[in-house]
C-alpha cells in the first residue's frame, strides 16, 4: 500500500487555497475571482468564509482555460459547461438506471 497515495485528498475534497489553486491552474488569482463572479466555478467555503478548492475545481479551470485559449467568452463558456454538467448528470443516472453504477 502506498502511503502517500492515501494521504492525497480525494478530487472532490476542497483543500486549495485561491492562490494555490490559481497557481496549479495557471492563472492569476484575479481571473479566478472574475470566473467565480460569473458562476463558471463555485468553490467551496470554509467555516471562516476562506474559498477552497477541490482536484474536481481545478479540473473545471483547465476546461475553462482550453475553452478561452479557443476564443470563447465567458457567456459561452457558462452555457458549455451547463451542457457538459447536463450531459454527465444524464449518463449517470443512465447508467444507475441499467445497474452500472453507485
Amino acid at each position: 500500500m502506498d502511503m502517500r497515495r492515501d494521504s492525497l485528498p480525494s478530487a472532490g475534497q476542497a483543500v486549495y487555497a485561491i492562490s494555490v489553486a490559481a497557481e496549479l491552474a495557471g492563472i492569476g488569482v484575479q481571473t479566478l475571482r472574475l470566473y467565480e463572479q460569473h458562476g463558471l466555478i463555485t468553490p467551496a467555503r470554509s467555516a471562516g468564509g476562506t474559498r477552497r478548492y477541490s482536484g474536481d475545481d481545478l479540473t473545471r479551470l483547465h476546461r475553462i482555460t482550453t475553452l478561452t485559449t479557443q476564443g470563447m467568452n465567458l457567456a459561452s463558456i457558462a452555457r458549455i459547461l451547463e451542457l457538459e454538467d447536463t450531459v454527465a448528470s444524464l449518463r449517470a443516472e443512465r447508467d444507475r438506471l441499467a445497474g452500472n453504477g453507485p
